[in-house]
């Protein structure tokens, strides 16, 4: 995108040196700059020093209105050039001396005894001075120590104080957040931080905790104090002890932002949570000479107010009530176990009793092998296994539609008697019998013969004819 004709860049530039030093400088030669290009730049004295391009343009006007440096100050060098790699050679080179330098300058403060802290060295790109950095709290007489450093390494000596957050803004680190320290990236004012902003905090007035790296307060103390003082506004004061029936209850700890303070009775180690209306109550209480029973507020039950789609529609555990309710009616009642006695009445045709078990039957007198007699006289209970068979009916093969035959009565002969190995069924009747009747017959017979074999004699079996 094209500038306009009669635009005209902003000709200063800031430039950034070692341990996040920047300064301004005027491009008076117009270079074509970019952001992180390493340029060369006019020393404070003689010579030539190396930087490289943070900022330029529209924005270093905003910067320098932010520092208030005006824009026509006399004290604002030029850019000699774009530095060539000749000049960064050179500049690596002279880095490379700050290391030795700083160790041995640190010997001669100790030689010399000087209540000094040596942190860091830099060298000017053309190596023709050096600038030695320190902290102290008082004021120091290094008269002596600049003219045993300039006899030792052959350059020009320049001393510059600066304050503890400044020397850890140059030495850098990883604070106690996990993240690099705010006065090394963007922090370049330094305000003073007091206790009092911890107090306001609710933090533990231990140094261990609340220094940092440099050994004085954390600059974040001061991040979020306008916001506690503002919250502060809603907390009351308790200057004295809140005055109960049960003794005196001492502050112990507060919650700003929830509200909420807890006290602790002389000599008793639990905690009681109460709220700043509480509070507010009991020193009002006090004030006009009572003293409430508890600390502890009563607590009262508030009414649950239905909502309109209970109104409207009902609630649903009035159904769920409802539903259990008819269920709890249906459920069959036992009857109660009568003790009375068991009396004659008729009872339906078919139906067995349920609770009086079957009688046993009478043990029969053995009687001598005679002849069985018909069922049509009398009683007698006939022998297991032959009515069985006699009920049956036809076989598959005899026709339902044809008409059964009739059987001839038999006759009672005193002198039959049964053979005495008689274990099978009797032979069949003088004459055919008829097809259903053989079909019967033969079903008998198998079943017999599965059941483990004779006794299937009895009532429909025929005795032979006496000859």
């Amino acid at each position: 995108m094209d500038l306009p004709v009669d635009f005209k860049e902003f000709d200063l530039v800031e430039i950034r040196f070692k341990g996040g030093r920047k300064e301004f400088f005027r491009n008076t030669h117009r270079l074509r700059l970019t952001t992180g290009d390493a340029v060369v730049v006019e020393a404070g004295g003689n010579g030539w020093h190396l930087g490289y391009v943070s900022l330029k343009g529209e924005l270093v006007r905003l910067q320098m209105r932010k520092k208030k440096v005006p824009a026509d100050h006399k004290d604002i060098r030029g850019i000699l050039r774009i530095a060539t790699p000749d000049d960064v050679e050179r500049y690596e080179a002279a880095r490379e001396l700050e290391l030795n330098t700083m160790f041995k300058a640190r010997s001669l403060v100790d030689e010399l005894r000087l209540k000094m802290k040596l942190s860091d060295v830099e060298y000017q790109a053309d190596r023709t001075r050096a600038t030695f950095f320190y902290s102290a709290e008082d004021r120091v007489d290094f008269r002596d120590l600049i003219k045993r450093l300039a006899d030792e390494f052959r350059v020009r000596v320049e001393m510059r104080q600066i304050s503890l957050r400044h020397e850890a803004g140059r030495l850098g680190g990883i604070g106690s957040c996990g993240r690099e320290l705010c006065c090394s990236t963007w922090l370049t004012e330094f305000k003073s931080v007091s206790t009092t902003a911890a107090r306001y905090q609710n933090l533990s007035l231990n140094p261990a905790k609340l220094s940092g790296q440099c050994g004085r307060l954390k600059c974040c103390l001061n991040y979020e104090l306008e916001t506690y003082l503002d919250a502060l506004k809603d907390i009351p004061q308790v200057q004295r002890p809140l005055q109960t029936a049960q003794g005196e209850a001492f502050l112990q700890k507060t919650d700003i932002f929830r509200k909420r303070m807890w006290f602790a009775y002389r000599g008793d180690n639990n905690w009681h949570m109460l709220s700043t209306e509480r509070v507010r109550e009991i020193q009002a209480l006090n004030k006009a000479g009572e003293k409430p029973d508890v600390l502890l507020a009563p607590v009262v039950e508030e009414a649950v107010t239905p909502s309109v789609q209970e109104h409207v529609e009902g609630s649903l555990d009035r159904l769920d009530d409802k539903i259990k309710g008819s269920k709890r009616g249906k459920r069959k009642k036992k009857a109660p176990t009568s003790t009375a006695p068991v009396t004659n009445q008729p009872k339906p045709q078919g139906a067995a009793p349920r609770s009086a078990p079957a009688p046993r039957p009478e043990p029969r007198p053995k009687a001598e092998p005679v002849a069985t007699a018909s069922p049509t006289e009398g009683d007698a209970r006939p022998p297991r296994g032959g009515s069985r068979g006699a009920n049956r009916r036809p076989g598959r093969n005899a026709s339902s539609d044809a008409p059964r035959p009739e059987r001839p009565t038999p006759r009672f002969d005193p002198r039959f008697r049964p053979a005495p190995n008689a274990g099978g069924s009797p032979p069949p009747p003088d004459g055919p019998a008829p097809d259903g009747e053989r079909a019967g017959r033969s079903g008998r017979s198998r079943r017999g013969s599965r059941r483990g074999g004779a006794g299937e004699a009895g009532v429909g079996a025929t005795p032979p004819t006496a000859s």
